[in-house]
């Protein structure tokens, strides 16, 4: 039982001293600037990547579902000329 112990907390200390994320190669826009941008007018493609029925429980008004499985098969659907948010 000790081994296994061990080798729990060999993991643990791998996992935090990690380096910390790379920054994503796109933009990042926090949920204030989104919300300032569509008052403006400002039109966007937002959508949902999340499971369905974590969509149907709640998501941002306007949004549409395509879970993140499918985003590339869908890539069609997607605007190319204005802002799009993934969440």
């Amino acid at each position: 039982m000790r081994g296994a112990l061990t080798f729990v907390g060999a993991i643990g200390l791998l996992v935090a001293s990690a380096a910390p994320a790379a920054p994503p190669e796109y933009p990042v826009i926090k949920v204030d600037e989104l919300k300032q941008s569509l008052d403006r007018g400002v039109k966007a493609d937002i959508i949902d990547v999340r499971h369905w029925e974590q969509f149907v429980e709640s998501h941002v008004k306007g949004a549409r579902s395509m879970p993140l499985r499918v985003v590339s098969e869908r890539a069609g659907e997607i605007s190319k000329t204005g802002l799009v948010v993934f969440y």
